[in-house]
C-alpha cells in the first residue's frame, strides 16, 4: 500500500493510514490544552512491539566496510604496479637482488599510501546516525514516558518542546507556537512555524510542496526552537527524510579526473611496453642473439621505459598540495582531491553558512521621520526572547530575536540590564497572530512594545490607515526591503495608563519603524566569485532558500543578470534531463532545492562533462557533496555529516578560501605534468637507446642494474623535487583544462618525443663512437650512462616551467630541486670513482675531459627546449594578435 502524502493529508486520514483509531476530539490546535489532550492514549506496549518487529529500529544502519584484502587488492590491480611486480620478479629470477629489492620497495610504498587513504574515509552514514536522539517523549498505554528514540515506531504519539531534537518524521497533530530549525535539511537560516491544519485560509497545502514549505511536518534530526507540539510518527529509520539522505550519501562519486588520467597514462605505457618488449625480444632472436641475451635485453628495455617513480611522484605532489592548502585553511581528506579542485569547471555552492555568515543581521532601519532609529531598535530588543549563552556574552535563541537584540545593544538603544529585567506582562509571538508584545515599566510609565508583520503592526497604530501618506510610505519601504531579500519586522510602542488584566489586541500605538534583516554575505565572496569567473569557472548558488531571497543574495554576489529567473525545485520537476542540462548552462541561482534536486543537478553537470565542486555545511548538502567531483564542506559551522561526505574541509568556513585552493590545485597538476614530462622523456630516451642498439652488432648499451639505478636514484630524486615547484603565477588566468586532456597534453607529448629522441640518439652516438675507438665495454657503457645523466640534469631545469624560459626562473626558487640535481651528479661520480660501487653497477672511472664532454652534449637538450619554447610563444602571440584583429574588425 502506498503511503499518503503525509504533509497534505488530514489528521483523520493520517490516523487511518497508520492503522490508528479515530481521534476522540481535539481542542483548538492553537491552545496549550490541545497539545496536552491531543495525544490520546497512544499505542499499547504490545502494539508498539509488533510494529517495531515489522519496521525495525528507528536508526540509520552503518554500511559494512570492505575487508582489508579487498581494499589492498584495489591498490595493486593497476597496470603500473603489475608491471613493476613483473619487472621485480624477472629481476630476482636473474639474481639481481639489489634491483629487485628497490622495485619491490616502490611497490610497497605506493600501495601502502593508497591503502591508508582508502581505509581512512567512508564514515558518512555513521555521522548521520549520530543525529539520532537518545530519548523521545512518547505516549504509551495512556501514560507519558521517555523511551529510547530507537524504539519509536510509526503510529507513536510524540511530544515536542523547545530544545528537543525531533526523533522521527512527525505529522503535527497539535501545535502551540512550534517553530523548528530545519537549516540542516533546507538551508534556511530562519526557523519554520508549524501547524496541524493542512489548509491556510481555505487554501490546501500542495502535495509537491518543497520540504521547507511542509508546515505540518517535523522531520527527524531537526531542532525545536520554540513552542511545543504533539505529532504522530509517520516514518522511522531509513524511511525518514534523514534516512533518504543517508541512502543518497552512499552514492559512489566515481574516480577523480586525476585518477582517470593517470589510469589512462598507465594503460598507455603498459600497452606500449608489451608491444615494444615483444618486438625487441623477437627481433633479437631473429638476429641470432641467444635466448638468455635476448631475455636480458628485453628486461633492460622494460626497466628503462617503466617510470618507476611516477606513483611516488603523484603521491608526493599531492602531499605537497595538501600541506600548502592546509596552511591556507583548506584541509584535504583525500589526496587526489588536491588536483581535482584545479580542474573544476563548475562550483555549486550552498548559500547559508557558505556564501553567507549563517547569522541574521539587521541591515537597515526605516523610520517614519527618517531620523531617530532608537525607538524601533529599542522595541525590537525589549520584545525579544533571545538570551545570553551560559558560557559567555553571545546571544542565543531565535535568529530574528538575536539579530534585533544585537543591533540595539551595539547602537546603545538598550542596555543589557534593561533586557534582562522581567517585563510586567508579555505575549510571545504566535504564527496565528503574527506579532508579539511586551509591557515594561520605564521611568515610572508603562510602555507597551509591539513587533511583528508590517501590515499587522500598522493596523494597531494611529495615522497608519490605508491610503494615508504614512501608510503608503511604509508599504513602499517594506516592498523595497523585501525585494532586496530582507526579512522585514515592524515595531511600534505606546504608553498605557495602567496595567491591563491581560494583554489583548493593541491599539493607538505610535509606529516606530521597519527593520530589514538578512543573513549577510561573507566578506570577499563577491571578489572570489569574480576570480572564479576569470579562471573559467561557473559559480552557481544552490540553496533550499526562498527564490526571492536567493535572487537578492545572488545579486549581491554578482551572480546572474537583471531579470534572470532562478531555477526552482518545482521547475526541475517539469524538465527532463536534456532540458535541465540546457537550463543549467544559463543558471546562476537555484532555489528551493531539496537534497534530491541538488544531487540531480550534480549528476547532470558531471554527465555533461563538467568537473563539479560542491560546497555546503548541512545534512541537506551531504548527497551532493558525496556525488560531486569534489565536495567542499565548512569546518566551523558544518555538520559532521557534511564534513564526512566531503573531500576538502574549509577550517575558516570561507568561500574565498576556495579560490586559493583552486589555484593550488592547478599548481599541483602543473607539478605533476612537469614531473611526468621529465619521466616520460627520459624513459623514451632510454627506450630509444636500447631499441636502436638492439639492431646493431654491439653488446647491450646498458645493464638492467644501471638503468634501475639511474631511474630511481637519479631521475626519481629530481622528479620528486619537481613536485615542490610553486607555480608560475598565472594559474587563475587560465581556462580549466579540457576534460579529455591527458596528464600530458599534445604539446607536452610532442616536447617529450623531441627531447626523448634527441637524448636517446645522442647517448647512442657516444656509445657507438666509444666502441669504434676500441674502448673497453665497461668504459663505453659508463660514457653512455653519464651522457644520459647529464641530459637528465639539464632536462630537469627545462621542466621547471611549461612555457616561460628556464633562465627567467630564480635558480634558488626550488632549493630541493637544485640540491637533488647536484646530489645526483655527486652520486653518479661516486659510483664511478668508488670501486665497490662501480663493480656492483658495472661502471669504471672517467677522466675530467670525458666528464666535460658528456656535460657539453647534455646541455644541448636545454638549448633545444628553450628554442621550442620561443617558437611556441611566438606562435601563441601571433594567434592572439590575429584573433584581436578579427574581433576589432567585427
Amino acid at each position: 500500500m502506498t503511503a499518503p502524502v503525509w504533509h497534505a493529508t488530514g489528521i483523520d486520514e493520517v490516523r487511518a493510514a497508520l492503522d490508528l483509531p479515530p481521534d476522540a476530539g481535539t481542542p483548538d490546535a492553537g491552545t496549550p490544552a490541545a497539545v496536552t489532550t491531543a495525544a490520546g492514549a497512544g499505542l499499547t506496549a504490545a502494539d508498539a512491539a509488533a510494529r517495531l518487529a515489522k519496521h525495525g529500529p528507528n536508526r540509520l544502519e552503518e554500511s559494512t566496510a570492505d575487508p582489508w584484502y579487498v581494499v589492498l587488492g584495489r591498490q595493486i590491480a593497476s597496470p603500473m604496479v603489475i608491471f613493476l611486480l613483473l619487472a621485480g620478479i624477472v629481476t630476482l629470477i636473474q639474481r639481481e637482488w639489489f634491483e629487485g629489492a628497490v622495485i619491490f620497495l616502490v611497490v610497497v610504498l605506493n600501495s601502502s599510501i593508497g591503502y591508508w587513504q582508502a581505509r581512512k574515509a567512508e564514515k558518512d552514514v555513521a555521522a548521520l546516525a549520530k543525529l539520532s536522539t537518545p530519548e523521545a517523549t512518547v505516549v504509551r498505554d495512556g501514560a507519558v514516558t521517555d523511551i529510547p528514540a530507537t524504539d519509536l515506531v510509526p503510529g507513536d504519539t510524540v511530544r515536542l518542546e523547545s530544545g528537543d531534537m525531533v526523533p522521527a518524521d512527525l505529522r503535527v497533530t497539535a501545535s502551540n507556537g512550534l517553530r523548528v530549525d530545519e537549516s540542516m535539511l533546507t538551508g534556511e537560516v530562519l526557523p519554520t512555524s508549524k501547524r496541524a491544519a493542512v489548509t491556510d485560509h481555505g487554501v490546501p497545502l500542495e502535495e509537491d510542496a518543497p520540504l521547507g514549505d511542509r508546515v505540518t511536518m517535523a522531520y527527524s534530526g531537526t531542532l525545536v526552537v520554540s513552542g511545543r507540539a504533539t505529532g504522530l510518527v509517520v516514518a522511522t529509520g531509513h524511511s525518514t527524510e534523514l534516512g533518504s539522505i543517508a541512502d543518497l550519501v552512499q552514492t559512489d562519486s566515481g574516480k577523480t579526473p586525476l585518477q582517470i588520467l593517470t589510469d589512462k597514462l598507465e594503460k598507455t605505457i603498459a600497452a606500449l611496453l608489451v608491444v615494444v618488449g615483444v618486438a625487441v625480444f623477437i627481433t633479437n632472436l631473429i638476429l641470432g642473439t641467444g635466448l638468455g641475451e635476448a631475455f636480458r635485453s628485453t628486461v633492460a628495455l622494460i626497466v628503462s621505459a617503466m617510470p618507476e617513480a611516477l606513483p611516488v611522484v603523484l603521491s608526493v605532489a599531492m602531499g605537497v598540495g595538501v600541506s600548502r592548502m592546509a596552511a591556507r585553511n583548506a584541509v584535504v581528506r583525500h589526496l587526489p582531491s588536491v588536483e581535482t579542485l584545479g580542474s573544476t569547471t563548475v562550483i555549486g555552492s550552498d548559500k547559508t553558512g557558505t556564501l553567507t555568515v549563517n547569522r541574521m543581521t539587521v541591515e537597515t532601519v526605516w523610520t517614519p521621520t527618517g531620523l531617530d532609529e532608537t525607538p524601533s531598535l529599542r522595541t525590537g530588543a525589549l520584545t525579544n526572547d533571545a538570551t545570553v549563552h551560559p558560557d559567555g556574552d553571545m546571544l542565543i535563541g531565535d535568529a530574528v530575536d538575536v539579530a534585533m537584540a544585537t543591533a540595539a545593544l551595539e547602537q546603545g538603544a538598550v542596555t543589557a540590564a534593561e533586557r534582562s529585567a522581567a517585563p510586567v506582562a508579555d505575549m510571545p509571538y504566535e504564527p496565528e497572530h503574527a506579532y508579539s508584545q511586551t509591557l515594561r515599566e520605564e521611568d515610572g510609565q508603562y510602555v507597551l512594545h509591539v513587533k511583528g508583520a508590517p501590515e499587522v503592526v500598522a493596523s494597531f497604530c494611529r495615522g497608519m490607515g490605508e491610503g494615508g501618506a504614512l501608510h503608503e510610505a511604509m508599504v513602499a519601504a517594506n516592498h523595497a526591503m523585501a525585494a532586496d531579500g530582507l526579512r522585514v519586522i515592524a515595531t511600534a510602542s505606546g504608553v498605557l495608563d495602567d496595567i491591563p488584566d491581560t494583554l489583548g489586541t493593541p491599539h493607538d500605538l505610535r509606529f516606530t519603524g521597519l527593520q530589514g534583516m538578512m543573513d549577510p554575505p561573507r566578506v570577499g565572496v563577491r571578489e572570489a566569485i569574480g576570480q572564479c569567473r576569470s579562471a573559467g569557472i561557473h559559480v552557481m548558488m544552490i540553496t533550499g532558500d526562498h527564490p526571492v531571497t536567493a535572487v537578492a543574495i545572488g545579486r549581491r554576489f554578482g551572480l546572474g543578470r537583471p531579470g534572470d529567473e532562478p531555477l526552482t525545485g518545482g521547475d526541475m520537476a517539469g524538465l527532463d534531463d536534456a532540458q535541465l542540462k540546457e537550463r543549467l548552462k544559463h543558471t546562476s541561482v537555484a532555489a528551493r532545492m531539496s537534497p534530491q534536486d541538488k544531487l540531480r543537478i550534480v549528476k547532470l553537470l558531471k554527465a555533461d562533462g563538467e568537473t563539479v565542486a560542491v560546497t555546503g555545511d548541512g545534512v541537506n548538502d551531504a548527497p551532493a557533496l558525496k556525488a560531486a567531483s569534489i565536495g567542499v564542506a565548512m569546518g566551523e559551522s558544518g555538520t559532521d555529516v557534511a564534513r564526512e561526505s566531503a573531500d576538502v574541509v574549509l577550517t575558516d568556513d570561507n568561500f574565498v578560501t576556495i579560490v586559493d585552493a583552486v589555484r593550488l590545485g592547478r599548481v599541483t597538476f602543473s607539478s605533476i605534468r612537469k614531473a611526468t614530462f621529465f619521466l616520460i622523456s627520459n624513459g623514451l630516451a632510454l627506450m630509444t637507446a636500447v631499441v636502436v642498439n638492439t639492431f646493431t652488432e654491439l653488446p647491450l648499451i646498458f645493464l638492467p642494474v644501471m638503468l634501475l639505478f639511474m631511474n630511481i636514484v637519479t631521475n626519481g630524486i629530481q622528479d620528486i623535487a619537481l613536485s615542490f615547484e610553486k607555480g608560475e603565477g598565472d594559474e587563475l588566468e587560465q581556462r580549466p583544462r579540457a576534460k579529455d586532456e591527458g596528464v600530458l597534453d599534445t604539446h607536452m607529448w610532442l616536447r617529450s618525443v623531441i627531447t626523448g629522441l634527441w637524448m636517446g640518439i645522442g647517448t647512442l652516438l657516444v656509445y657507438r663512437v666509444a666502441n669504434d675507438q676500441g674502448l673497453p665495454l665497461e668504459e663505453c657503457r659508463t660514457l653512455a650512462l653519464i651522457t644520459m645523466v647529464m641530459f637528465n640534469f639539464f632536462q630537469v631545469f627545462s621542466a621547471r616551467a611549461l612555457h616561460v624560459s628556464a633562465f627567467a626562473l630564480n635558480p634558488l626558487g626550488n632549493p630541493l630541486l637544485l640540491g637533488s640535481a647536484l646530489m645526483a651528479l655527486v652520486l653518479q661520480w661516486v659510483c664511478t670513482a668508488w670501486t665497490p660501487a662501480a663493480d656492483l653497477i658495472g661502471l669504471t672511472p672517467l677522466t675530467w675531459a670525458q666528464w666535460l664532454m658528456c656535460t657539453g652534449i647534455g646541455v644541448t637538450v636545454l638549448v633545444i627546449v628553450e628554442i621550442e619554447k620561443v617558437v611556441v610563444r611566438w606562435m601563441d602571440n601571433r594567434g592572439t594578435s590575429a584573433s584581436s584583429g578579427r574581433a576589432s574588425s567585427v
